[in-house]
């Protein structure tokens, strides 16, 4: 329990990609027993900073690409922990996109180049699913909110039919203003996180945060009480949850298919 049998050092960059080394530092000065590091950036931070702190992943995207981890099934390094497998899951998203607005033929993607690695990772695999569906892809940047206007004016222009926000920290804390442009712009969006939709989104592909930190407190039960990194695989998500908001898609126009409506995990009315 924190403050009896735990201390906690919580430390937040704030989106600031460039402050992780600094932070993850901090905590290894500090002589702490366990990093828990959410996201990719973090936790490569944090890997770079030590070799012997064990360190849980929390919600990294493709941890055999970014080379947070050597094998999923037996890391030989000091990081574990429960993975989002997102850049996986982007094929999907794309397809049940298309799926839902049958008609797109060009699909903007909102991507941060502050957060190369993972997003990265997610744009080839979007790449190859586009390629395979026939689709033409637009991509735009957008490193913070004060960018978001000039993206979506971008969009807007070059006439997209469609838009897709691969998962990102930096998007996810700015969830309304998102919501809002795509309604503002016309259109409809795939996000990477349900609370985009709840926000007033249109649809979203992923597996739940909730459960993978609550699976990421029993990593660090297991590790806190001897076992090591090697010892605990890398757990993959067993389900991810498709969430449609009906009240935006009425809002938008858009009529969408009882298929893919009968694949959704939470229709919000």
């Amino acid at each position: 329990m924190p403050g009896r049998n735990i201390a906690i050092e919580p430390r937040w960059a704030e989106g600031k990609f460039e402050r992780l080394p600094e932070l993850a530092a901090e905590l290894v000065a500090l002589k702490v027993d366990l990093i828990v590091a959410s996201v990719t950036q973090a936790s490569l931070a944090a890997k770079r900073a030590t070799a012997t702190i064990p360190i849980v992943m929390v919600g990294v995207g493709d941890p055999l690409g970014s080379s947070l981890v050597d094998s999923l099934a037996r890391p030989s390094g000091n990081v574990t922990g429960p993975s989002s497998m997102l850049a996986e899951a982007s094929r999907k998203q794309l397809a049940l996109l298309k799926d839902a607005v049958p008609q797109v033929s060009v699909v903007a993607v909102l991507w941060n180049p502050a957060n190369p690695v993972w997003q990265a990772a997610a744009l080839r695999e979007t790449e190859v699913a586009a390629n395979a569906m026939g689709l033409r892809l637009q991509l735009v940047e957008a490193r913070g909110p004060e960018e978001f206007e000039r993206a979506f004016a971008a969009i807007t222009l070059e006439r997209a039919g469609a838009l897709f926000v691969p998962a990102d920290i930096i998007f996810v804390r700015h969830t309304k203003q998102m919501a809002e442009l795509a309604m503002k712009h016309r259109l409809p969006t795939m996000f990477g996180f349900r609370e985009h939709v709840l926000a007033g989104g249109l649809m979203s592909y992923a597996a739940s945060f909730t459960v993978m930190f609550r699976r990421a407190a029993a990593f660090v039960d297991k590790l806190l009480k001897g076992a090591k990194p090697s010892d605990l695989p890398v757990e993959q998500p067993t389900r991810f949850e498709l969430v449609i908001n009906l009240k935006t898609a009425r809002t938008l126009g858009i009529s969408i298919p009882q298929a893919v409506l009968q694949l959704a995990d939470e229709v919000i009315q």
